[in-house]
């Protein structure tokens, strides 16, 4: 391992591999440690549309593609009383997503970060980071094999993309806010010869709800289903208090959900049961003096509509586009942190705010499980909600669609009953590609992105030194 390095970054999954990849790519120096050895098991394995530029822009694309993932058409809704469908084909005519084995998936994106020049040391844990002046200087390593064999690395920047462990936001800064809203657990396996969604594209994730929570259901190919329970925790630790176990809480519940139930019937369970808290949070900030959050790091949430892939990806891009264009001189790193903080924060705050009104548009407004999912009063004036819309709208191509789902939203965090029907419909735009700051009216702290030519930053109005570098 170097002694020094111009850049760190903590963590190999999508988040870290997509920043270090890209940042590699505009030829900075750059140092990535991961405690474990990839493929390694993670959750998470259905992926957006809005992923695909991304991987475009890294050059990963076409590995992904050849790999065999099962293609994911779009998803299929079983929502109480209510049945639709997402189809990605609607939204253009390549296939854009996938059902993806993580361990094989995240290993495409780590090994080709490598490719790409990036310095990955895998099964080499950041125990610590060291501070200097207000600002991070080095970072404290442990070989995850051997307890001797430890060391320290010197950096310019960092970013933490170490997931939910969180080296700085959780363990260091003990920043992190958890929302009163999606204090779940889930509880899934996976099951051989399960039978296929009986409505929905080919390949879709689809999602059953039941009065106490609801189920994915994802075809990962080769005959493997994925099938997993999400449920508020008191009610969960209650239920496996009463019944005896993880296993017999999920039995239970698949019992009362016929759907879920007629798709299993004759499955053959093939792994054991695993459990996880699905408690949504955010860091107090995504940035600051030498350092940047990304994808989990910074902030989590609710598994309901897919974005985790997506929130990691996208973090990981826009700090590679920030660190960029500072480390060139093309905008100060006060400029470009504020731009990374607003530009994260409201792609994570409008997901947040489209996943509470989708719980609330459930029409058992009696179940304690949807109203748990509410946000409150305080929790709108936190969010800044005015700013979610102005970005849900500004993120909708189709004026009449955008307005569509402003009433909807609008209207039930201000005082419409839960359970109104809303354009679920609308909703589906989700699922589309979420429109970054790509020009000078989109600007963002004075900034837009940028990718010719290459990846960073430019200066609305023209006059900055980001223009000048690109000829502009």
């Amino acid at each position: 391992m170097r002694e020094h390095t111009q850049i760190l970054v903590v963590g190999g999954g999508p988040a870290g591999s997509t920043a270090a990849g890209l940042l590699a790519k505009q030829g900075f120096e750059v140092t990535l440690l991961e405690r474990d050895r990839f493929p390694r098991y993670h959750i998470g394995e259905s992926i957006l549309p809005s992923c695909r530029p991304i991987f475009e822009l890294l050059g990963v694309w076409e590995k992904i593609e050849a790999h065999g993932f099962q293609p994911k058409g779009g998803a299929f809704f079983f929502w109480g009383e209510e049945e639709w469908e997402v189809r990605f084909s609607d939204m253009g005519d390549a296939t854009n997503a996938w059902q993806v084995r993580r361990a094989e998936f995240d290993k495409i994106l780590l090994d080709h970060a490598r490719e790409l020049g990036v310095e990955v040391l895998e099964e080499t844990g950041v125990s610590e980071i060291e501070f200097a002046g207000g600002r991070p200087v080095a970072a404290r390593w442990q070989d995850a094999t051997d307890e001797a064999k430890k060391g320290r690395i010197t950096f310019d920047y960092v970013i933490d993309a170490s997931g939910r462990n969180g080296v700085l936001a959780a363990r260091q800064f003990n920043s992190r806010k958890f929302h009163d809203i999606f204090k779940n657990m889930a509880a899934w396996t996976y099951w051989k010869n399960a039978k296929p969604l009986p409505k929905g594209p080919e390949g879709a994730i689809g999602v059953a709800s039941m009065p106490n929570g609801w189920f994915w259901i994802i075809p990962m190919g080769q005959g493997i289903t994925s099938v997993g329970l999400v449920t508020g925790r008191d009610h969960f630790l209650a239920r496996k208090a009463e019944l005896g176990g993880v296993e017999q809480v999920y039995t239970a519940a698949v019992a009362d959900q016929a759907i879920v139930k007629d798709i299993l019937d004759g499955a053959e369970q093939t792994a054991e049961f695993k459990v996880e808290a699905d408690y949504s949070y955010a860091a107090e900030s995504f940035c600051g003096p030498g350092y940047m959050l990304a994808g989990d790091a910074a902030c989590f949430l609710d598994p309901l509509l897919s974005t985790g892939v997506h929130l990691a990806t996208y973090s990981g891009m826009l700090a590679a586009a920030s660190l960029g264009s500072t480390l060139r001189g093309e905008a100060t790193e006060e400029e470009a942190w504020a731009f990374y903080q607003k530009v994260y924060r409201h792609a994570y705050e409008r997901l947040l705010v489209l996943v509470s009104v989708f719980y609330e548009s459930y029409r058992g407004k009696d179940y304690h499980f949807y109203n748990a999912q509410r946000l409150s009063s305080e929790q709108r004036d936190e969010l800044d909600l005015q700013a979610a819309f102005d970005r849900i709208i500004t993120g909708i191509e189709d004026l009449n669609d955008a307005q569509d789902v402003y009433a909807a939203v609008h209207g039930h965090l201000n005082g419409a009953e839960s359970g109104d029907p809303i354009p679920l419909n609308n909703l589906n735009r989700v699922h589309e590609q979420k429109q970054a700051p790509l020009n000078e009216e989109q600007a963002v702290a004075g900034l837009y992105l940028s990718f010719f030519p290459q990846l960073g930053l430019k200066r609305a109005g023209g006059n900055g030194a980001a223009q000048k570098e690109a000829g502009a």
